[in-house]
């Protein structure tokens, strides 16, 4: 089996890490130009942004060729997942990929203009991630077919997300400071998937491939990273995950 991921907080990784398998970093495998998989199966896990499937997911799936009979998709969200599954299939099926099972999981959200860290990793017990997790692994190890249904408002929220354009432009790096905590250790240069970060003598400098997964805020050593309109200045990182493994995943 062949789990293709992307994670910025550790999440996703941590979803990965638990369903087994070979693990390969999407960043990783776009970086090496790498898009042939084949497997008995073949699975996506990744978050969903603004209700719907991340554009950098999408460029992905609209390039990869898979050789499986079993192909599923696991999507981590913080508060609705909207109609994800079904934006997700309708790009698959461009590629001429068909899912045999998609489901979602409940975990923290690290979306810092919209969430209080704080608030969210205190109600984590709450979203029972283990038990959803223990039957999503239970589905994908028994080669069940099946796929989260969504309702005709899970569609019309994730279509007008996905016509307001959100989390598909620059990315919200343009609305990052830095303070002068920074001790330039270019950690944020080397967790970020896009290579999208330099620190050239000075403090990190943002480019124009931002693609809002917040992975240089939340995995700064100082917290010296700050965006505009943050609700907290917690930071959050999977437990189970290390700053070692995301730099490894996203370098």
């Amino acid at each position: 089996m062949i789990v293709l991921y992307f994670t910025a907080t550790g999440n996703n990784l941590y979803v990965a890490k638990r369903i087994g398998g070979n693990l390969y970093s999407i960043p990783q495998a776009i970086k090496d130009e790498n898009y042939t998989f084949s497997d008995d199966k073949i699975g996506f896990v990744f978050p969903i942004y603004g209700w719907a499937g991340p554009a950098y997911i999408e460029n992905f799936l609209r390039k990869v060729k898979l050789e499986s009979n079993y192909i599923f998709a696991v999507m981590s969200y913080g508060m609705i997942d909207g109609g994800a599954a079904s934006h997700i299939q309708d790009i698959a099926k461009q590629s001429g990929i068909t899912f045999s099972y998609i489901n979602t999981i409940r975990m923290v959200d690290n979306y810092l203009p919209r969430f209080r860290m704080e608030e969210q990793i205190k109600n984590e017990p709450k979203k029972q991630i283990e038990n959803h997790l223990d039957k999503i692994i239970s589905d994908i190890n028994s080669s069940k077919k099946w796929i989260v249904k969504d309702s005709f408002i899970d569609k019309f929220m994730t279509g007008c997300s996905l016509k307001m354009g959100w989390f598909r432009g620059e990315g919200v790096s343009k609305l990052f400071t830095v303070q002068d905590t920074c001790n330039k250790c270019a950690t944020c240069v080397r967790v970020c998937p896009m290579d999208n970060v330099q620190v050239q003598g000075g403090k990190p400098e943002f480019g124009g491939n931002c693609i809002s997964c917040l992975a240089c805020i939340q995995n700064c050593p100082q917290s010296a990273i700050r965006v505009k309109g943050e609700k907290s200045k917690a930071r959050f990182r999977n437990q189970f995950v290390t700053l070692k493994e995301i730099i490894a995943a996203n370098e």
